[in-house]
C-alpha cells in the first residue's frame, strides 16, 4: 500500500510529527459499524507500529496499517488537506473515500 501526501497535507501533518516522536497509522474503524464492510477511515498519531500492523510506503511519510484492512483500499492513496473546510480526504483515483479524514492525536 502507498499513500502519496499532497503539499498541503504534508504541511498540516509536519507540526505533528516534526519532532519524531509520533508516526501516522492509517485506520479502518469499524466499532458502531454494525459491519466490517462499513468501516471509516481515519489517520491516528501514533509512537509505535503494533505487532499486528505492517509499514506501508508513503510520500514523504510511511505509515502503519493492518493488513486485514487492505482489502478495503486501492493499492495507491492520496491524502489532501482542505485549509478552507480544515479537513483532510482520502482518496484514489477509482474513488473519494472520504473528505472527512479524523486525525486522531492520540
Amino acid at each position: 500500500m502507498h499513500i502519496t501526501f499532497t503539499p498541503s497535507a504534508q504541511s498540516a501533518l509536519k507540526p505533528h510529527l516534526a519532532d519524531g516522536t509520533r508516526q501516522l497509522k492509517l485506520l479502518y474503524d469499524t466499532e458502531g459499524c454494525g459491519c466490517v464492510v462499513s468501516g471509516v477511515p481515519a489517520l491516528q498519531l501514533i509512537e509505535a507500529g503494533g505487532p499486528d500492523d505492517a509499514l506501508g510506503t508513503g510520500d514523504p511519510f510511511d505509515f502503519w496499517y493492518e493488513p486485514r484492512f487492505e482489502v478495503f483500499f486501492e493499492p495507491r492513496l492520496r491524502i489532501d488537506y482542505d485549509e478552507n473546510q480544515h479537513a483532510y480526504s482520502l482518496k484514489s483515483d477509482g474513488q473519494i473515500y472520504t473528505t472527512n479524514l479524523r486525525l486522531l492525536l492520540s
